[in-house]
């Protein structure tokens, strides 16, 4: 991990992930489990004996393994290992750099680069590859990727929402019930943090930032550590937030400093890619009128945190931020 991802760059590869757009509605459905029939691809090594078809969000029929072995399941990783599931390849934008709040699980567990190509996945001699969004399949790359193993797209409209998105992942892996399960365990551990916010602060305004050189940007109402702050932990949102959350379709969205200046969060949750302490960074005079700088309210995290990511692993992580943070 010697080579850490440049901040823009980064920025453009998650907002990548959370706004792709398909051209196709998306689809999810399933038919009769069958007895025979091979998997589709050349390289399958799982147990196809009795895989099941099922539609994904491009309308493919998928033949997917009852048991498969060996997973490529690109930026879905978060669900696999929620699932109980490792991947045989982790995503990753270059060398060392992945999804740093995920490695104490994938330790190990060889990179892949985030575009999926062709030879590399060949490489991994998948079983089963599921694909976030369509982007990943357009021209010819979902024929070509399905020539070496089943290939499943899970679609833009799930992608946008964690809790469909794990949902769909654990269709298709054959493990709803641990998906129910997993999604039960963090409603309630939300809950329970929410009713301690509650109790130690009242309602409070709050924002999770992403500075990164001399940029800005706010997460959005209902994405990445938006929904976790707003929907699980119901604190409130900020006029800005409300406002960059209409207009911007990103998980976060810039903000012109002049209206930065402006934003009335009793809280900030500050990702730090700028390469500056917090302290220097709370120098410039555009923070000094913000509530939370006033009151001493300035959380910060790097940029290996899970605060840039969604999932019920990332959020769990988030959510134990805000109470490390904020209930003294």
């Amino acid at each position: 991990m010697k080579l850490k991802l440049k901040g823009s760059l980064l920025l453009a590869l998650l907002m990548s992930f959370t706004v792709l757009a398909s051209a196709c509605g998306d689809k999810a459905g399933n038919s009769n489990t069958t007895d025979s029939g091979a998997a589709a691809g050349g390289n399958s090594t799982a147990d196809t004996k009795q895989e099941r078809v099922l539609t994904d969000a491009l309308g493919h029929e998928v033949k997917v393994p009852a048991n498969p072995k060996r997973i490529i399941a690109s930026y879905l990783e978060d669900h696999l290992l929620t699932l109980g599931v490792k991947p045989v390849a982790q995503w990753s934008t270059g060398k060392g750099s992945v999804q740093y709040y995920l490695q104490d699980q994938l330790n190990g567990i060889p990179e892949i680069s985030y575009d999926l190509p062709y030879e590399a996945v060949m490489s991994f001699t998948p079983d089963l590859i599921i694909l976030s969004s369509a982007d990943m399949a357009t021209d010819d790359k979902y024929e070509q990727y399905s020539k070496i193993a089943p290939t499943y797209v899970v679609g833009k409209e799930k992608s946008n929402n964690w809790r469909e998105e794990l949902k769909a992942v654990g269709e298709v892996l054959g493990k709803s019930k641990e998906e129910e399960e997993a999604v039960q365990t963090y409603d309630k551990k939300a809950a329970d943090a929410k009713e301690q916010l509650q109790k130690a602060n009242g309602t409070h305004t709050a924002a999770a930032l992403w500075v990164t050189g001399k940029d800005i940007y706010v997460s959005s109402d209902h994405l990445s550590s938006g929904s976790v702050l707003y929907d699980d932990l119901g604190l409130a949102k900020p006029k800005l937030v409300e406002e960059l959350s209409k207009t911007g379709t990103a998980s976060w969205n810039q903000v012109s400093l002049e209206k930065f200046a402006q934003i009335d969060a009793d809280y900030l949750f500050i990702v730090n890619s700028r390469g500056v302490s917090k302290d220097e960074l709370l120098k410039d005079p555009v923070w000094a009128n913000i509530p939370a700088v006033k009151e001493g309210h300035v959380y910060e995290f790097d940029d290996h945190s899970s605060w840039l990511y969604s999932g019920t692993i990332a959020n769990t992580q988030i959510i134990d931020d805000v109470l490390s943070n904020v209930v003294k």
